[in-house]
């Protein structure tokens, strides 16, 4: 019966010691890269069409009056 106990109390150890280890984890670099946005801005050319066609407007209604 002794011979019971310390073979289960030695299967309960072997068990329960790899639990008790430590563990460690790498963890790799992170590499963070530029980020390169392009944006196309038409206001100049918004504006440029507004004033062409705002000139024309204008001559148009000095022509009606």
């Amino acid at each position: 019966m002794k011979k019971k106990r310390s073979l289960l109390l030695l299967v309960a150890l072997a068990l329960l010691l790899p639990g008790c280890t430590r563990h460690e984890i790498q963890v790799a670099p992170v590499e963070i890269k530029p980020i390169h946005i392009t944006i196309d801005v038409n206001i100049k050319v918004d504006r440029a069409l507004d004033d062409f066609f705002g000139d024309l407007d204008k001559a148009a209604t000095e022509k009606l009056k």
